[in-house]
């Protein structure tokens, strides 16, 4: 359920965001991916937040990779972003629940990636074994000359994903780690806000 609180920290993400591309940072947009198998099993990795409303933060991927594979079995994740660039360092840190985004949202993105991106999500078989670079470099070039000509279809197994937040914590680093830590957070069903101790 969303209200002025959820509402007011979208926004404020939505600041820390732009102030973290103003001040240069060249990996303003990316955030690690935490995902977890049914049994508990917990991996991360760096992907590029797309796009952020109050609708979620939405990411794309091959879904046959292995973070793709986990969110089919739970859709249950976090995401971490850490803008050092600003003043004494900045974090935030979103809990929630990865939807698929709908059919038009992954062409309209896929279409507008580079030439070489979209090729490169036709070849790359994410997550699997590959024997040579040699190998994934025929495959580009296999889907290179496929597609040569006008626009490259999107593959099936390449979408994307909007976390549905239940959780935002942001963390600014403070002197002496006399940190501020400000958690909006859904309970009992509506949007809280309550400070925590460092």
């Amino acid at each position: 359920m969303k209200n002025a609180l959820y509402s007011e920290a979208i926004s404020q993400f939505q600041k820390l965001l732009a102030d973290a591309k103003a001040s240069g940072d060249p990996d303003a947009t990316a955030m690690t991916l935490s995902t977890a198998s049914p049994d508990g099993r917990v991996s991360a990795r760096t992907v590029l937040l797309k796009d952020v409303t109050t609708e979620g933060f939405a990411f794309y991927t091959n879904t046959e990779s292995r973070k793709g594979r986990q969110l089919a079995l739970n859709q249950q994740c976090a995401l971490l972003f850490l803008w050092k660039s600003l003043l004494n360092q900045v974090q935030v840190k979103i809990e929630g629940e990865a939807v698929p985004v709908t059919v038009a949202e992954a062409d309209a993105y896929f279409a507008s990636r580079p030439y070489i991106s979209q090729i490169g999500a036709w070849a790359s078989l994410q997550s699997e074994t590959l024997e040579s670079r040699a190998l994934l470099e025929e495959r580009v070039e296999h889907y290179r000359q496929e597609y040569a000509e006008g626009a490259v279809p999107r593959p099936p197994h390449w979408s994307g994903y909007r976390v549905h937040p239940s959780l935002i914590e942001f963390w600014y680093g403070e002197q002496y780690r006399l940190h501020r830590r400000d958690r909006f957070e859904i309970e009992d069903g509506d949007w809280t806000r309550r400070l925590l101790y460092p």
